[in-house]
Parts: structure tokens; C-alpha cells; sequence
């Protein structure tokens, strides 16, 4: 069954710019009422403004502000968690500020959003979740051992929350997308044979998702079922292969230079 999405209401977290702001637009166009949350309160409204959805602040790493957040919204048939961030560097040399707020971002942001919503998907006996993970959810990068545990955990708790909340009418989903043109992802060198994506092709997909829902929908779509091989693979195979196609390298050898004001945005201010 296809759904029909202009009878729904539907909140993307990170919505003020890259994939949330790209899947706000693609939303509103088939017909959705959106409403967009982001901690950046004056980027969010200027989103919000052009593309002519709605705009609640929200830090998605606090319950509060989660609660706040869905006050304002009102009831929401479909949850899109897509705030995330993702500073790199060699785990060793990480400051422990930036290991905690990766977590307090990408897993707590998720588990909080999830609770936060899904009661009220729950009284009403309908609602779907979409958690944005990433690739690497599935499959470690160095370079970005912090990311790649939190996308890890973003997919267990999926795959869990899936299994609790099904008897109560509720979807629960996770997108995987590869490496996405966007801020998060400057300096980041391409992989061979996996192009870069970019925020409209991951957008295409959650709405997709959402359209017919399914449990885990990978970004490109092809490198799904390569994916799943590889890991079925001996471990000294699936390390060939990394190399082979670059995989090991792609987080630990980017272009500082080219990520330095990402990294400054994101990373929390030192006192």
C-alpha cells in the first residue's frame, strides 16, 4: 500500500539545511504538512521561511526540548530523525566533549525524539519513525570510530524499537546513506565505485520510505545488497574489499582544511 502523504503531518529534525532541509522540500511538494526543528534557530526560520513550511526550535539532545518541540508541532504522523553531526579525527587524540556530544547528537537526539513522539503515534494506533543512520552504521570507518558507534547504536535501537512498537501500528525505519555532498561531509575523499550522493537522492529515498514502508533502505540503493554480501564475507575478505574500494581510508585521510569550519561549527566551544 502507497500512502498518501498529503494527509499527513510530518517532523524532520536538522531541518534547516542538508538532507532535513532537502526532505522538508520534497515532502512539501508531495502534499505534507511539514514542520522542520533545529538548534540553529536562525537558520531554521530562514528555511522554514523559503521553503514555506513550519519551524519550531529544538535541541534535539533535550528531553525538554523535545517535549516542547511536540507541544508546538502538535499530533505528528511521521518522525524523520536526521540531526546528526560528524567531526573525525584518530579516536586516541578525540577530546572527550566531542565524544559525548556525537552520542548526545546522533543516539540520545534519536532515543529522545523517539520517546518523545511515539506516545502520542501510540494513542492514535498509527505513526512511522525514520532514523537516519548512515552506511557506517553498518560498517566501521577508522577515522571516525565515534560516528561509526553512534550510527551503530542508531541502527540497534531501530531495529529494537521496531520490534516493540509494531503491534501498535507503528512503522519504524532506518535510511543508510553513503557518503552525501553536504557540510558534514567536506574533505571526505570518494570512494571507488560508490559516487557521492547528494541530499535530494537520500531525500528521495526517506520519502520513498515513507510512501511504503519498509525496515532499512540504503543511499544508493544498489549498495544495499553489496553491502550485506560483504559482511557475510570473512573478515580478511571484507578488508580486501575495503581497500579495494578505499573504504578504510575515507574518514582518516580527509582534507583538514576543507573541514575546518564544519568541524568549528560542530564541535562544542571550549570554556
Amino acid at each position: 500500500m502507497t500512502r498518501d502523504l498529503s494527509r499527513m503531518t510530518i517532523a524532520v529534525t536538522g531541518g534547516a539545511r542538508g538532507i532535513g532541509e532537502a526532505t522538508a522540500a520534497r515532502l512539501l511538494a508531495a502534499g505534507a504538512r511539514v514542520t522542520i526543528g533545529d538548534s540553529d534557530a536562525a537558520h531554521g526560520a530562514a528555511t522554514a521561511a523559503r521553503l514555506g513550511v513550519q519551524f519550531h526550535p529544538l535541541d534535539v539532545t533535550d528531553a525538554d526540548s523535545w517535549r516542547a518541540f511536540v507541544a508546538a508541532a502538535g499530533p505528528i504522523d511521521v518522525l524523520v530523525n536526521n540531526a546528526g553531526i560528524m567531526p573525525l579525527g584518530d579516536v586516541l587524540k578525540e577530546p572527550d566533549e566531542v565524544t559525548r556530544r556525537v552520542f548526545e547528537v546522533n543516539t540520545f537526539g534519536v532515543i529522545w525524539g523517539t520517546k518523545a513522539v511515539a506516545p502520542g503515534m501510540v494513542e492514535r494506533g498509527r505513526g512511522h519513525i525514520v532514523n537516519v543512520a548512515s552506511a557506517v552504521g553498518r560498517v566501521a570507518a577508522a577515522g571516525g570510530a565515534t560516528y561509526s558507534a553512534s550510527k551503530h547504536a542508531v541502527v540497534g535501537f531501530t531495529e529494537a524499537t521496531r520490534q516493540e512498537l509494531a503491534g501498535a501500528g507503528i512503522d519504524v525505519s532506518m535510511v543508510l546513506p553513503a557518503i552525501v555532498r553536504t557540510e558534514l561531509s567536506a574533505g571526505v575523499p570518494d570512494t571507488r565505485g560508490v559516487p557521492p550522493v547528494t541530499p535530494e537522492q537520500v531525500a528521495e529515498v526517506i520519502v520513498a520510505t515513507i510512501r511504503t514502508p519498509v525496515a532499512e533502505a540504503w543511499v544508493p540503493r544498489w549498495t544495499q545488497p553489496m553491502a550485506k554480501m560483504t559482511m557475510a564475507l570473512p573478515r580478511r575478505m571484507q578488508e580486501r574489499m575495503a581497500r579495494a574500494f578505499g573504504a578504510d581510508k575515507a574518514l582518516a585521510e580527509v582534507d583538514a582544511a576543507a573541514r575546518a569550519a564544519y568541524e568549528a561549527r560542530v564541535r562544542p566551544k571550549q570554556s
